[in-house]
């Protein structure tokens, strides 16, 4: 073994270790000041997502013609209204039968319960038990959860307020100023940055409105086709199995396969195993159609991300913040993908020239 060889790899092992744990120091400290500036970075992550939405409507006014104060102030207006609407058909009734939907799918766990404990599976294991009465606990808190995210995130709730109204004006400025915003940046940074920001700004909002506004027709579908499925069979509790579908496709596959198995449990309590059957072929059906039909169609590009990649986000964001973490796993994991694809552009060297010295032969082959 070489010592100078093994100096140099000791050494570049150690530099590496001390750039990554300033990173990870850095990273850690970045979090810290974002949880600190949490009321001041939700409104902001709640406008931006608002005007992912919006903007489409924006700047069709703004290109004919209209001031653009006039336009987002057009739009704005048109927003609260159908915001409100939302609230007064959708949104309290949700949140009226939501005991209902937590109940339904608690009892549906216990009749899964009891089916696991009979013939033929003959179950009775006390870790079995144990692991379907967690499922209960968290079969509560997340429809639960989830029923409350849908009615918070609108208004109607004392503690969302201050966020809907910030975020709101938030969303009008973007919706006015917004075109303006990478120009002004850029005359603010010095060097290259001028340029390498504004162009991942740029990419990165591109990315995000592609993501909210192709799950948000997707998710659209999706409620519609299973609430009606489930209002033929007759199942009860259809306007919020509807609403928990549509929110649940802003997580991608975790979110379609919680929603369906809600749908499921509460099918097998009121209409039996028959229904419970049915509803779960007409989730099954549903889901193929906007994996191959509705999603290529609605989404002109994808984000880039694996689907492993898709699952571990999501289960990370779920596990540091919740139903939100888990709402904007994907959408942040598709940034940190945009800014990353960026640096590597920058940092791969340019493919070489030819000289002209070794042009392969193209003459045709002599037979033998």
């Amino acid at each position: 073994m070489s010592s100078a060889k093994a100096r140099h790899a000791l050494r570049l092992s150690a530099r590496v270790s001390a750039e990554l744990l300033l990173v990870l120091v850095m990273l850690a400290v970045s979090l810290w000041l974002l949880g600190r500036m949490w009321s001041v970075v939700w409104p902001l992550v709640v406008g931006l997502l608002l005007t992912t939405l919006t903007w489409p409507a924006a700047r069709f006014l703004r290109r004919r013609g209209w001031p653009p104060a006039l336009a987002a102030s057009l739009v704005t207006v048109v927003f609260l209204l159908v915001a409100a609407g939302v609230v007064a058909l959708i949104a309290v009734p949700v949140a009226s039968q939501s005991g209902e939907l937590t109940d339904g799918v608690v009892e549906g766990i216990q009749k899964l319960r009891e089916w696991a404990a009979g013939p033929p599976l003959n179950i009775g294991d006390a870790q079995i038990n144990k692991a379907f009465d967690t499922a209960v606990a968290r079969a509560q808190e997340g429809v639960g959860s989830m029923v409350t995210t849908v009615v918070t995130g609108v208004s109607t709730v004392v503690n969302g307020v201050i966020t809907a109204v910030l975020a709101l004006f938030l969303m009008f400025f973007f919706l006015k100023d917004g075109p303006r915003f990478l120009p002004w940046l850029a005359r603010q940074l010095p060097g290259r940055f001028a340029t390498d920001v504004p162009i991942v700004f740029a990419r990165g909002w591109a990315t995000l409105g592609s993501f909210v506004r192709s799950q948000a027709a997707v998710g659209l579908l999706d409620a519609v086709l299973i609430g009606l499925g489930l209002w033929i069979l007759g199942v009860p509790l259809v306007l919020p199995l509807a609403v928990l579908t549509f929110v649940s496709a802003f997580v991608p596959i975790i979110g379609a396969l919680f929603a369906g198995f809600v749908a499921v449990l509460i099918a097998l309590v009121s209409n039996g195993p028959t229904d419970a059957l049915v509803v779960l072929a007409i989730i099954v059906v549903v889901q193929q159609l906007e994996g191959n039909v509705f999603q290529p169609m609605i989404q002109s590009r994808g984000l880039g991300l694996h689907a492993a990649v898709v699952l571990l986000a999501v289960t990370l964001g779920g596990s540091l913040a919740g139903i939100v973490g888990s709402l904007l796993a994907v959408p942040i994991a598709a940034l940190i993908a945009v800014v990353w694809n960026y640096v590597r552009e920058q940092l791969s060297e340019p493919p070489r020239e030819p000289d002209g010295t070794d042009e392969p032969d193209t003459a045709a082959p002599v037979p033998s």
